[in-house]
């Protein structure tokens, strides 16, 4: 199962975000709140590690891991093997 908690944990590998993601809600926007390119892929890298998936290239995009919300409903997707 894909939990918010486990997404928090891969976001508090990155330096930006640690310092905040325990005040975050599911529905704020990582980017505004300081995620960077750099940051999303190591986001992205980290949710494949953890949840065995990969982002096809039609998920690599801002918008799928633009909030916590999204990234999980993304995710839960890629595990069921249904590509959003």
């Amino acid at each position: 199962m894909v939990s918010d908690e486990v997404i928090r944990d891969i976001l508090r590998q990155n330096e930006a975000m640690s310092p905040i993601v325990d005040s975050l809600s599911e529905d704020d926007d990582l980017f505004e709140k300081g995620l960077d390119s750099f940051g999303s892929v190591q986001l992205m890298l980290g949710l494949e590690e953890k949840f065995e998936v990969e982002f096809p290239d039609t998920l690599l995009n801002r918008r799928s891991f633009s909030t916590i919300r999204i990234i999980r409903e993304t995710v839960t997707k890629l595990s069921m093997g249904a590509a959003a």
